[in-house]
């Protein structure tokens, strides 16, 4: 079908996304009836295909993660371009009840677990392609009863972090210049995070690392604090869960080929992308062998010599997190709450235990911030439950004496 034909409404479609090798053979084996596959590389080329050419799609097949970006955040993007409301299907490879029903509520109407088997994927793309408008017609919009932030907390956000933004311009100013004078590379970065209600929105930082911070990482696993003796850490170390992302490719001046992980690998293509400018990476590209590695859970580096001088300044500072004041502004974060989770971590905690967390306003301080910050003492299982903690006892009175509490433990006892 070319460019600038139109395609005839009498067609039927079914579009499929990121398809695998394995999943293009199962579904060519599969009886659509008289639906035709089209394949697409992603949402964007979907989305531009199906407004450009009038294309009649009745269902679509995303192969994603469903938190990735080809998932439910996918399907929200069709719904605000006004796209029509078609049966979505996902295969993905992490799945259980309540990544499920965290799906289903955000409006796909079937989840496959990879390897999806054949004739289940036929029988319900064609039941529910061929008998949408009725089941449409016998639904009832489900009323979201995710987290709202209020409206007081929501009106001291935009004041607070406008103002802020308004008095530290000449700070963003001079950061930027330092950042780039220092180092190649661009001097902001953003990964997709998972904040409130699982919603995933795009988070800004200062970057504060080397160009080629990951090719040096082989050659400094002697320093690593987690590691006796240094000798045994891994080649290629991972990186702990909560060190900054920008400790991958993510500053790399030309397009660097990433090694897929495990899970990646069974899509296709990279599920966690991070991107700076036009360059994108895997986030997930060494937290994936964090548990597996022969020596240390974690790679920390003392006076981490990959850190560039203003960028040890802006982290010991927290100025690097200064352009979370944006996303604060436009409203995907507060100024306090639980801070928004990687892809790869908000997919785990999908459990009663941990999903109050998601519960509350995602935010660039907040309980555990203050209460453990740089004490060097907080396990994982401790800061989730923190999170839980102000998830059920959050109000605006307590916002702020978390504030005032925030300036002291921002500035750490080490340099790490």
């Amino acid at each position: 079908m070319g460019d600038s034909t139109l395609a005839d409404t009498n067609i039927q479609y079914l579009a499929v996304i990121h398809g695998a090798e394995e999943v293009i053979a199962m579904l060519n084996c599969c009886d659509f009836e008289e639906k035709q596959i089209l394949y697409f590389n992603n949402g964007v080329e979907l989305a531009t295909a199906w407004e450009s050419k009038k294309l009649n799609i009745v269902a679509i097949i995303s192969q994603s993660e469903i938190l990735a970006p080809s998932g439910i955040t996918l399907l929200e993007a069709f719904k605000n371009k006004g796209l029509p409301n078609v049966p979505f299907f996902l295969i993905s490879n992490q799945l259980n009840s309540n990544l499920r029903k965290l799906a289903l509520d955000a409006g796909v109407v079937d989840v496959f677990k990879a390897p999806a088997k054949m004739h289940k994927v036929q029988l319900r793309v064609n039941f529910l392609a061929d008998h949408w408008k009725d089941i449409k017609s016998k639904v009832h919009e489900k009323v979201n009863d995710t987290y709202m932030v209020p409206r007081g907390k929501r009106a001291f956000d935009i004041f607070f972090s406008g103002m802020a933004l308004l008095m530290l311009s000449p700070v963003f100013l001079i950061i930027y210049l330092l950042v780039r004078l220092e180092s190649k590379g661009p001097a902001f970065y953003y990964s997709l995070r998972v904040g409130t209600g699982y919603r995933v929105f795009k988070f800004y930082k200062f970057r504060s690392m080397y160009v080629n911070a990951d090719q040096r990482l082989k050659d400094l696993k002697h320093l690593n604090q987690y590691t006796a003796g240094g000798a045994d850490a891994p080649s290629t170390p991972p990186v702990a869960h909560n060190a900054p992302v920008e400790t991958q490719k993510a500053v790399s001046p030309t397009p660097v080929t990433t090694m897929l992980c495990n899970d990646c690998l069974k899509g296709g293509k990279c599920q966690f992308p991070v991107y700076a400018d036009k360059i994108s990476w895997c986030e997930k590209d060494y937290a994936s062998n964090k548990k597996s590695a022969a020596g240390s859970a974690f790679f920390k580096l003392k006076n981490d010599p990959r850190i560039t001088k203003i960028g040890n300044f802006i982290r010991n500072t927290s100025i690097d997190e200064l352009p979370q004041l944006w996303n604060v502004f436009i409203g995907d974060m507060s100024i306090v709450g639980n801070r928004p989770l990687p892809l790869y971590e908000a997919e785990k905690l999908t459990t009663d235990k941990y999903a109050l967390r998601f519960n509350a306003p995602a935010g660039i301080t907040g309980l555990w911030q203050v209460e453990k910050r740089g004490k060097g003492d907080m396990s994982e299982e401790e800061r989730l439950m923190l999170d839980n903690v102000y998830a059920k006892n959050h109000s605006l009175k307590n916002d702020l004496r978390l504030i005032f509490k925030t300036i002291p433990a921002l500035l750490q006892k080490e340099s790490v």
